[in-house]
Protein backbone atom coordinates (compact mmCIF):
# COMPACT_ATOMS: atom_id res chain seq x y z
CA UNK A 1 0.00 0.00 0.00
CA UNK A 2 1.29 3.44 -0.91
CA UNK A 3 2.10 5.49 2.17
CA UNK A 4 0.86 9.05 2.45
CA UNK A 5 3.15 11.98 1.79
CA UNK A 6 3.12 13.80 5.12
CA UNK A 7 3.80 10.77 7.41
CA UNK A 8 6.78 9.79 5.21
CA UNK A 9 8.06 13.34 5.37
CA UNK A 10 7.79 13.60 9.16
CA UNK A 11 9.42 10.17 9.63
CA UNK A 12 12.38 11.21 7.49
CA UNK A 13 12.53 14.58 9.26
CA UNK A 14 12.70 12.84 12.65
CA UNK A 15 15.49 10.51 11.51
CA UNK A 16 17.59 13.36 10.11
CA UNK A 17 16.94 15.95 12.81
CA UNK A 18 20.05 15.20 14.85
CA UNK A 19 22.54 15.15 11.98
CA UNK A 20 24.84 18.14 11.24
CA UNK A 21 23.81 18.04 7.58
CA UNK A 22 20.20 18.61 8.60
CA UNK A 23 20.99 21.80 10.49
CA UNK A 24 23.18 23.10 7.69
CA UNK A 25 20.29 22.55 5.29
CA UNK A 26 17.81 24.13 7.72
CA UNK A 27 19.96 27.26 8.01
CA UNK A 28 20.21 27.47 4.23
CA UNK A 29 16.44 27.13 3.84
CA UNK A 30 15.79 29.81 6.47
CA UNK A 31 18.30 32.14 4.83
CA UNK A 32 16.66 31.61 1.42
CA UNK A 33 13.21 32.32 2.88
CA UNK A 34 14.47 35.52 4.49
CA UNK A 35 15.97 36.65 1.18
CA UNK A 36 12.68 35.98 -0.63
CA UNK A 37 10.66 37.91 1.97
CA UNK A 38 13.20 40.75 1.93
CA UNK A 39 12.99 40.94 -1.86
CA UNK A 40 9.20 41.21 -1.83
CA UNK A 41 9.36 43.73 1.02
CA UNK A 42 11.75 45.94 -0.97
CA UNK A 43 9.52 45.53 -4.03
CA UNK A 44 6.51 46.56 -1.95
CA UNK A 45 8.27 49.73 -0.72
CA UNK A 46 9.42 50.69 -4.22
CA UNK A 47 5.96 50.18 -5.71
CA UNK A 48 4.35 52.07 -2.80
CA UNK A 49 6.58 55.11 -3.32
CA UNK A 50 6.04 55.00 -7.06
CA UNK A 51 2.26 54.86 -6.79
CA UNK A 52 1.93 57.35 -3.94
CA UNK A 53 1.45 60.38 -6.22
CA UNK A 54 -0.26 58.67 -9.14
CA UNK A 55 -2.84 56.31 -7.62
CA UNK A 56 -5.59 56.60 -4.98
CA UNK A 57 -4.63 55.12 -1.62
CA UNK A 58 -7.14 52.21 -1.69
CA UNK A 59 -5.73 50.92 -5.00
CA UNK A 60 -2.15 51.37 -3.81
CA UNK A 61 -2.98 49.55 -0.58
CA UNK A 62 -4.49 46.65 -2.53
CA UNK A 63 -1.38 46.33 -4.71
CA UNK A 64 0.91 46.44 -1.65
CA UNK A 65 -1.01 43.65 0.06
CA UNK A 66 -1.05 41.56 -3.11
CA UNK A 67 2.75 41.83 -3.32
CA UNK A 68 3.14 40.94 0.37
CA UNK A 69 0.89 37.86 0.20
CA UNK A 70 2.60 36.73 -3.00
CA UNK A 71 5.91 36.88 -1.12
CA UNK A 72 4.48 34.68 1.64
CA UNK A 73 3.27 32.10 -0.88
CA UNK A 74 6.60 32.01 -2.74
CA UNK A 75 8.57 31.70 0.52
CA UNK A 76 6.40 28.84 1.83
CA UNK A 77 6.55 27.02 -1.51
CA UNK A 78 10.34 27.41 -1.59
CA UNK A 79 10.68 26.06 1.95
CA UNK A 80 8.50 23.02 1.23
CA UNK A 81 10.34 22.31 -2.02
CA UNK A 82 13.74 22.58 -0.31
CA UNK A 83 12.60 20.16 2.39
CA UNK A 84 11.90 17.54 -0.24
CA UNK A 85 8.12 17.76 -0.32
CA UNK A 86 6.67 17.09 -3.76
CA UNK A 87 4.25 19.97 -4.13
CA UNK A 88 2.48 18.41 -7.11
CA UNK A 89 1.83 15.20 -5.19
CA UNK A 90 0.82 17.17 -2.13
CA UNK A 91 -1.67 19.21 -4.12
CA UNK A 92 -2.99 16.04 -5.74
CA UNK A 93 -3.46 14.37 -2.36
CA UNK A 94 -5.30 17.45 -1.18
CA UNK A 95 -7.68 17.39 -4.14
CA UNK A 96 -10.70 16.21 -2.19
CA UNK A 97 -10.07 18.75 0.55
CA UNK A 98 -9.60 21.35 -2.16
CA UNK A 99 -13.11 20.73 -3.46
CA UNK A 100 -14.55 21.31 0.01
CA UNK A 101 -12.41 24.38 0.47
CA UNK A 102 -13.53 25.61 -2.93
CA UNK A 103 -17.14 25.72 -1.82
CA UNK A 104 -16.13 27.52 1.35
CA UNK A 105 -14.00 29.93 -0.68
CA UNK A 106 -16.92 31.13 -2.78
CA UNK A 107 -17.65 33.82 -0.20
CA UNK A 108 -14.02 34.92 -0.18
CA UNK A 109 -13.96 35.15 -3.98
CA UNK A 110 -17.19 37.15 -3.91
CA UNK A 111 -15.68 39.50 -1.31
CA UNK A 112 -12.53 39.87 -3.42
CA UNK A 113 -14.48 40.77 -6.55
CA UNK A 114 -16.67 43.14 -4.54
CA UNK A 115 -13.50 44.78 -3.19
CA UNK A 116 -12.29 45.46 -6.72
CA UNK A 117 -15.64 47.08 -7.54
CA UNK A 118 -15.43 49.24 -4.40
CA UNK A 119 -11.98 50.47 -5.32
CA UNK A 120 -12.90 51.16 -8.94
CA UNK A 121 -16.11 53.02 -8.02
CA UNK A 122 -14.34 55.28 -5.50
CA UNK A 123 -17.55 55.67 -3.49
CA UNK A 124 -15.43 56.28 -0.40
CA UNK A 125 -11.80 56.26 0.62
CA UNK A 126 -9.68 55.90 3.73
CA UNK A 127 -10.55 58.62 6.24
CA UNK A 128 -14.14 59.12 5.04
CA UNK A 129 -17.04 58.74 7.45
CA UNK A 130 -19.61 56.31 6.05
CA UNK A 131 -22.87 54.76 7.17
CA UNK A 132 -23.50 51.16 6.10
CA UNK A 133 -26.82 49.90 7.42
CA UNK A 134 -26.94 50.81 11.10
CA UNK A 135 -23.15 51.16 11.40
CA UNK A 136 -21.40 54.53 11.15
CA UNK A 137 -17.65 55.02 11.37
CA UNK A 138 -14.38 56.22 9.87
CA UNK A 139 -12.92 54.07 7.08
CA UNK A 140 -9.62 52.63 8.35
CA UNK A 141 -8.82 50.39 5.39
CA UNK A 142 -10.28 48.90 2.22
CA UNK A 143 -8.80 45.41 2.02
CA UNK A 144 -9.06 42.45 -0.32
CA UNK A 145 -11.96 40.90 1.58
CA UNK A 146 -13.42 43.57 3.85
CA UNK A 147 -13.75 47.21 4.83
CA UNK A 148 -12.66 48.10 8.35
CA UNK A 149 -14.27 50.95 10.29
CA UNK A 150 -13.61 52.75 13.56
CA UNK A 151 -16.88 53.85 15.14
CA UNK A 152 -17.22 57.09 17.08
CA UNK A 153 -17.38 55.17 20.35
CA UNK A 154 -14.01 53.60 19.39
CA UNK A 155 -15.16 50.16 18.27
CA UNK A 156 -13.49 48.19 15.48
CA UNK A 157 -15.93 46.94 12.84
CA UNK A 158 -15.14 44.61 9.94
CA UNK A 159 -17.69 44.56 7.12
CA UNK A 160 -17.27 42.02 4.27
CA UNK A 161 -16.97 43.67 0.87
CA UNK A 162 -19.92 41.66 -0.46
CA UNK A 163 -22.11 43.12 2.31
CA UNK A 164 -20.95 46.65 1.44
CA UNK A 165 -21.84 46.12 -2.24
CA UNK A 166 -25.34 44.90 -1.32
CA UNK A 167 -25.99 47.66 1.24
CA UNK A 168 -26.94 51.29 0.76
CA UNK A 169 -23.80 53.15 1.84
CA UNK A 170 -23.92 56.85 2.77
CA UNK A 171 -20.66 58.80 2.50
CA UNK A 172 -21.21 61.44 5.16
CA UNK A 173 -18.00 63.40 4.54
CA UNK A 174 -17.87 63.27 0.74
CA UNK A 175 -18.72 66.97 0.42
CA UNK A 176 -17.27 69.83 2.50
CA UNK A 177 -20.63 71.11 3.75
CA UNK A 178 -23.78 69.36 4.99
CA UNK A 179 -27.27 70.28 6.09
CA UNK A 180 -28.60 69.61 9.57
CA UNK A 181 -32.37 69.03 9.59
CA UNK A 182 -34.24 69.67 12.84
CA UNK A 183 -37.98 69.12 13.17
CA UNK A 184 -39.68 71.50 15.61
CA UNK A 185 -43.24 70.88 16.74
CA UNK A 186 -45.41 73.84 17.76
CA UNK A 187 -48.95 73.92 19.09
CA UNK A 188 -51.96 74.41 16.83
CA UNK A 189 -52.54 77.80 18.46
CA UNK A 190 -49.16 79.15 17.30
CA UNK A 191 -48.71 81.98 14.80
CA UNK A 192 -46.88 80.09 12.04
CA UNK A 193 -45.58 83.24 10.33
CA UNK A 194 -44.04 84.36 13.61
CA UNK A 195 -42.54 80.91 14.18
CA UNK A 196 -40.92 80.77 10.73
CA UNK A 197 -39.48 84.28 11.09
CA UNK A 198 -38.12 83.35 14.50
CA UNK A 199 -36.43 80.23 13.12
CA UNK A 200 -34.85 82.31 10.32
CA UNK A 201 -33.47 84.71 12.90
CA UNK A 202 -32.12 81.87 15.06
CA UNK A 203 -30.32 80.33 12.08
CA UNK A 204 -28.94 83.71 10.93
CA UNK A 205 -27.46 84.49 14.35
CA UNK A 206 -25.91 81.06 14.96
CA UNK A 207 -22.13 81.31 14.56
CA UNK A 208 -21.81 77.78 13.16
CA UNK A 209 -24.56 78.07 10.53
CA UNK A 210 -23.66 79.10 6.97
CA UNK A 211 -25.44 81.99 5.26
CA UNK A 212 -24.95 80.42 1.84
CA UNK A 213 -26.78 78.18 1.04
CA UNK A 214 -29.65 79.79 2.89
CA UNK A 215 -31.44 77.88 5.67
CA UNK A 216 -34.46 75.83 4.65
CA UNK A 217 -37.73 76.36 6.55
CA UNK A 218 -40.62 74.08 5.64
CA UNK A 219 -44.00 73.74 7.34
CA UNK A 220 -43.96 69.98 7.15
CA UNK A 221 -47.19 68.41 8.40
CA UNK A 222 -50.04 68.32 10.89
CA UNK A 223 -49.12 65.81 13.57
CA UNK A 224 -51.26 64.40 16.38
CA UNK A 225 -50.43 67.10 18.90
CA UNK A 226 -48.40 69.63 16.91
CA UNK A 227 -47.67 71.30 13.61
CA UNK A 228 -44.19 70.18 12.56
CA UNK A 229 -41.78 72.66 11.00
CA UNK A 230 -38.50 71.56 9.41
CA UNK A 231 -35.44 73.77 9.88
CA UNK A 232 -32.51 72.86 7.63
CA UNK A 233 -29.22 74.62 8.38
CA UNK A 234 -26.02 74.28 6.33
CA UNK A 235 -22.68 73.90 8.11
CA UNK A 236 -19.06 72.81 7.67
CA UNK A 237 -18.40 69.12 8.30
CA UNK A 238 -16.31 69.65 11.42
CA UNK A 239 -18.95 71.82 13.15
CA UNK A 240 -21.75 69.25 13.46
CA UNK A 241 -21.70 68.81 17.25
CA UNK A 242 -21.25 72.52 17.95
CA UNK A 243 -24.07 73.50 15.59
CA UNK A 244 -26.54 70.87 16.78
CA UNK A 245 -26.04 71.64 20.47
CA UNK A 246 -26.14 75.41 20.07
CA UNK A 247 -29.11 75.64 17.72
CA UNK A 248 -31.31 73.35 19.84
CA UNK A 249 -30.48 75.47 22.90
CA UNK A 250 -31.26 78.64 20.92
CA UNK A 251 -34.62 77.30 19.75
CA UNK A 252 -35.63 76.25 23.26
CA UNK A 253 -34.63 79.58 24.82
CA UNK A 254 -36.15 81.81 22.11
CA UNK A 255 -39.41 79.87 21.96
CA UNK A 256 -39.71 80.04 25.74
CA UNK A 257 -39.03 83.79 25.66
CA UNK A 258 -41.59 84.41 22.88
CA UNK A 259 -44.23 82.22 24.52
CA UNK A 260 -44.32 79.65 21.71
CA UNK A 261 -45.38 76.26 23.02
CA UNK A 262 -43.51 73.11 22.04
CA UNK A 263 -46.15 70.47 22.81
CA UNK A 264 -45.46 66.99 24.08
CA UNK A 265 -47.57 63.86 24.10
CA UNK A 266 -50.11 63.82 26.90
CA UNK A 267 -53.35 62.10 27.79
CA UNK A 268 -56.44 63.63 29.39
CA UNK A 269 -58.59 61.23 31.45
CA UNK A 270 -62.19 62.09 32.26
CA UNK A 271 -63.96 60.20 35.05
CA UNK A 272 -67.72 60.06 34.78
CA UNK A 273 -69.58 59.31 37.98
CA UNK A 274 -72.70 57.19 37.90
CA UNK A 275 -75.88 59.09 38.89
Amino acid sequence: MKSSILPDFFTRLYNEALTPAFWQKAIGIAFAAILILAFFRILQVIVSRTLRKTMPEPKAQLIRKTIRYTGYVVAIASILQSMGINLSALLGAAGIAGIAIGFAAQTSVSNLISGLFLISEKSFQIGDVIQAGDITGIVMSIDLLSVKLQTFDNKFVRIPNETIIKTNVVNITRFPIRRLDITVGVSYNSDLKKVTELLKDIAAKNMYALDNPEPLILIDKFDKSSINILLGVWFEQSKLVDLKNSIIIDIHERFDKEGIEIPYSKMDIYIKEKP
